[in-house]
């Protein structure tokens, strides 16, 4: 898998503590990579890294990544062979309520890992993991390519689209020379559900926290169309552009997007009234109501062309729709009403999605 390469390496994660970091922990940890981890705190209560006890599994600092020195004395102590940038203010509703600290993480973070990376003298494979959002949102019906402009309505999108120049613009300073060290690339990818996601304003941690309470979970916009992922589909390209990177250094500077297959596209009902089958109701009155109160911006459809991903990478997306929500299902229903090791169940998990690549025979499955 990935041609074996995270096998011993040394892995540096930022954000590591967040639903996604836990997952890419996880994930590497099963590979035999040797993993260290930088955040400024655990999110959110709980948390799926407090759940998979992955504080006791890998090096665990905490650390604002807005601090370029103790972000640089994090990284420079490690010595990565990998650096996965994941750490971000990533909640569109706290954008809004705190705009500094939301562009300060996403864009002045950003700004201090290429800065770390600038002035290193070792070799590096990196990957900046930033959002969707980062693109100007016209909402047309057709998939956004990496070469489609940057921008954002809202604060959230603004950063991303922000961070992303600011990765640009480093790149063709620093590092397109031949003989750097260096090789960087970006990831842009939205909507991603899993379990392990206790995140505010999300669909499924609402539905999970109402639903484990028994109650209906309340939803703002029913008929809003999602191109729904589960959370291991972006970290399987994540990883294979990283693994990538290592063997062809012409990839170095490039973004792509990571996003789920056409057929993945649902409402909100649809998805809830799907997951509701993993907590036995089907009754509306029972798993939902409406709300009228949608107190910010809310983009309308955007989905992503992995064309650039499929060609360059030969990546694509594993998951079918089904599959992918009786994975969260799963997974949180194991952690509500089951006694289960859920470090164990997310490796297995894990499994199941490689098994199901193989079965598909997606390129990024062999060793």
């Amino acid at each position: 898998m990935f041609e074996n390469v995270y096998q011993g390496k040394r892995v540096f994660i930022t954000g590591h503590t967040g639903f996604k970091g836990s997952w890419l922990t996880a994930w590497l940890l099963g590979m035999g990579a040797e993993v260290a981890g930088y955040s400024d705190c655990i999110p959110t209560h709980p948390s799926i890294f407090d759940v998979l006890g992955l504080k006791t599994r890998i090096k665990h600092v905490i650390g604002d990544v807005r601090d370029y020195y103790a972000l640089k004395r994090a990284i420079d102590d490690f010595a990565p062979d990998f650096l996965f940038h994941l750490a971000a203010q990533a909640i569109v509703s706290v954008s809004y309520k705190d705009p500094v600290a939301t562009m300060t993480t996403n864009v002045l973070g950003t700004l201090n890992v290429l800065e770390v990376l600038r002035h290193t003298d070792r070799s590096c494979v990196a990957v900046f993991v930033t959002s969707d959002k980062c693109y100007e949102n016209v909402e047309w019906l057709w998939g956004y390519r990496e070469t489609d402009n940057l921008g954002g309505k809202d604060v959230y999108s603004g950063s991303k689209g922000a961070a992303e120049v600011v990765i640009h613009s480093y790149y063709k300073s620093f590092f397109a020379h031949p003989e750097c060290k260096v090789r960087l690339a970006t990831g842009r990818a939205g909507n991603v559900i899993g379990g392990g996601d206790w995140a505010q304003d999300r669909i499924v941690v609402d539905c999970m926290k109402s639903w484990s309470a028994g109650k209906p979970v309340e939803i703002r916009s029913p008929s809003a169309t999602r191109p729904w992922q589960h959370v291991l589909e972006p970290i399987s390209g994540y990883l294979t552009l990283a693994a990538t990177l290592l063997k062809n250094r012409e990839l170095s500077g490039e973004s792509f997007n990571f996003g789920p297959r056409a057929e993945q596209n649902r409402t909100v009902v649809e998805l809830i009234s799907d997951l509701a089958e993993h907590w036995h109701s089907s009754a509306p009155k029972d798993i939902y109501r409406i709300t009228d109160n949608i107190p910010f911006y809310e983009a309308g459809l955007l989905k992503l062309n992995c064309d650039k991903a499929l060609y360059s990478l030969k990546w694509e997306a594993c998951l079918e729709y089904a599959e992918c929500v009786n994975l969260v299902g799963t997974w949180y229903h194991a952690y509500y009403k089951e006694d289960q090791d859920m470090y164990m169940l997310t490796q297995y998990h894990i499994d199941q999605y490689v098994a199901i690549a193989k079965r598909r025979e997606l390129t990024w499955t062999k060793s």
